[in-house]
């Protein structure tokens, strides 16, 4: 495609649980102070997704005051019966999110639903009804909202604030992502030194992370005419994928 296709939007939740997997290992959850990247990626994701697009999360900006607030929680435990823990949360948070779009180069058995315009007409419609799927600020029970916006409108607490969150994660590349040769079939974890500067954060792009770790094999889902996928050239093209008028069209 020629240049981006640019959404933009609004996401907020009474609390978010972004969480920093060091503080998983005690089973007392807690949050960083600012969304991942693959959590952004995620929320863009349940706005609309197909596996045909890539979405690429280029700036974020935080409107609220970083806050926390720290919950008891009774997680399930797999030997039986409750336990008891305390999971930190950002609390009354409201974010402004700038993304755009991408062809998945990987996925050349759904080269025929590279139809720019219709992905780009969906993805605006679904932000403007709050999305397709329920959207989650880094956890389930945590409850996001989704709006359209206009980047950069408004005042955010952090407008003249810059700050550093050190290394973080930035997400995790699967197969049917994967670019570098040597991550191909492999499922990759991703970290960068997280930077604010007058309260956005402008994200690299995966394959720019340089700290990157392989955790293990993983396969590309295959799509099979027939079997997992309904093979939309029998009725005649590519552009009833997301249609309602075909819901066999879609993936």
């Amino acid at each position: 495609m020629d240049k981006p296709n640019i959404i933009e939007y609004c996401v907020s939740g009474r609390y978010a649980l972004f969480t920093d997997p060091l503080s998983k290992t005690g089973g007392e959850k807690c949050s960083y102070q600012i969304p991942t990247y693959q959590a952004l990626k995620g929320i863009t994701e349940s706005i609309y997704w197909k596996p045909s697009i890539i979405w690429i999360i280029d700036e974020c900006r935080i409107m609220n005051l970083i806050q926390t607030e720290s919950k008891g929680i009774r997680p399930v435990k797999y030997s039986g019966g409750n336990d008891l823990s305390y999971y930190t949360y950002l609390a009354n948070v409201c974010y402004q999110v700038k993304a755009h779009f991408e062809w998945n180069e990987n996925r050349d058995d759904l080269a025929q639903d590279r139809n720019e315009n219709k992905h780009y007409s969906i993805a605006k419609r679904m932000v403007e009804r709050g999305g397709r799927r329920d959207i989650f600020l880094g956890t389930r029970e945590c409850q996001g909202y989704v709006e359209p916006c206009t980047f950069g409108e408004g005042e955010s607490a952090y407008d003249n604030t810059s700050l550093s969150f050190g290394i973080m994660v930035h997400g995790i590349t699967y197969p049917d992502e994967a670019v570098r040769a040597e991550e191909k079939g492999k499922m990759t974890v991703r970290l960068w030194s997280a930077q604010m500067t007058d309260g956005v954060i402008r994200f690299p792009r995966p394959g720019a992370c340089e700290i990157r770790r392989i955790l293990r094999d993983a396969a590309q889902k295959q799509f099979i005419p027939g079997k997992n996928f309904q093979d939309f050239t029998e009725y005649g093209g590519g552009d009833l994928f997301g249609m309602a008028e075909n819901p066999g069209g879609n993936i």
